[in-house]
């Protein structure tokens, strides 16, 4: 009997919306910061992609693509809209769709989350800086958003998703976690707004679920609309995992094909390393799935497929993933995050067996530096893959 008839890792996935992918097992979204100077795909994300997709992940989901060019996290940030070349989009599409692959572009906007010398005018649910100790200068303030900001975004996602459809993406994921605008909005600690858009979590949740209308008012049945949720941001009084569950239960009623469960954000990036309220088990799951309890919780609920990243770097790992713990269902797939920069070849490596991929690990005490210089490390790889190199995992983070 083959790796792929045997284990479950590389059975197809059937989703709500009619939409097959071929095995369980989903490059997540990492942000690259690798485009051109007009904020369009080039041929070192085309490679990248390429390569993830011939590599055997059975979804990928792209780095963060902006709804607006002028809510940028960087210079080399993507951003898809009404006035740019589709051209660009369609030939990255094509890359990663190359050997069966599904591609899916994360679509975003950062809200609050923009650095000042980026984007000085900021908008946020809530005037409420970002407050990262010793970094907090570096963010721009923000403004609260008006009724008229409100509709413009809303306008903007849905735009961006047709758009992404017109290019040949299989789907879009409404990106909803890490500290981002629409996670802003879910959390009250950032979302201060008294009526209809905050106070109770159902309106704090309004915006992400008119954005899901909105999407898919514009795009086809057959084409793919996931989310990307936190299963808790990890801060004191801040959005949580009862909130989490809830916000599923809400999108039960919705045409939504996956949830994707991750946590933390710039303040507190739990996405980057296992924060100590994420699992009180010691097991090599707990270890690496940082958020799988949290997941199988939302399982539990949800009424579409739930996928959990964080950490997995071994093929073991993501089995005990989606399998059930007992009475509490696995979930249906797994997302590779740092691993695939690291080793990009590692599903198909773990069709023939166990593999181990060495991520470095920074263990700094200030967490939110330790998080920036993980990502830089994890950039690096991706710019060397994009430039037709192999990864260099040893890089130290002096190197950055």
């Amino acid at each position: 009997m083959t790796a792929t008839t045997e284990s479950p890792l590389f059975q197809p996935l059937q989703l709500p919306g009619g939409q097959a992918v071929r095995n369980r097992i989903a490059k997540a979204a990492m942000e690259e910061n690798m485009a051109d100077t007009d904020h369009l795909p080039g041929e070192a994300l085309r490679r990248l992609y390429r390569a993830w997709a011939e590599d055997g992940a059975g979804l990928l989901l792209t780095g963060n693509a902006m709804v607006a060019p002028d809510a940028v996290t960087g210079p080399a940030g993507v951003t898809l809209g009404s006035s740019q070349p589709l051209q660009p989009f369609r030939d990255w599409a094509q890359a990663g769709r190359a050997n069966g692959a599904r591609l899916w572009m994360q679509i975003n906007h950062p809200g609050r989350q923009v650095y000042a010398a980026t984007n000085p005018q900021a908008i946020a649910p809530s005037a409420v800086l970002v407050a990262i100790e010793g970094y907090a200068h570096l963010f721009a303030q923000p403004r609260a958003m008006s009724d008229a900001d409100i509709a413009e975004v809303i306008r903007r996602f849905a735009d961006t998703a047709a758009l992404a459809e017109q290019a040949g993406c299989d789907g879009v994921q409404i990106y909803a976690a890490h500290g981002y605008l629409l996670s802003q909005f879910l959390s009250p600690l950032t979302n201060l707004r008294p009526v209809r858009w905050g106070g109770t979590l159902e309106n704090r949740a309004r915006l992400l679920v008119e954005i899901i209308r909105a999407i898919r008012a514009r795009v086809a049945p057959g084409f793919g609309v996931g989310i990307k949720l936190n299963s808790s941001d990890f801060q004191k009084g801040g959005f949580d995992a009862e909130d989490a569950v809830a916000v599923v239960r809400m999108l039960n009623t919705l045409p939504v094909d996956l949830d994707e469960m991750s946590g933390g954000g710039y303040e507190s990036p739990a996405m980057h390393g296992r924060p100590q309220q994420v699992s009180t088990r010691q097991s090599t799951l707990a270890r690496e799935a940082y958020f799988v309890d949290f997941a199988r919780d939302v399982v539990a609920e949800a009424r579409m497929p739930v996928m959990v990243t964080g950490g997995i770097r071994r093929r073991a790992t993501a089995k005990a993933a989606l399998a059930p713990d007992g009475d509490r269902p696995g979930v249906a797939m797994v997302g590779l995050a740092q691993a695939l920069a690291y080793a990009p070849n590692l599903p198909n490596r773990w069709q023939a067996g166990e593999v181990v991929v060495e991520v470095p690990a920074i263990r700094w005490k200030n967490r939110a530096l330790s998080g920036l210089t993980t990502m830089a490390l994890t950039k690096l790889q991706l710019r060397r893959l994009g430039a037709g190199r192999p990864p260099r995992p040893r890089t130290s983070a002096p190197w950055c």
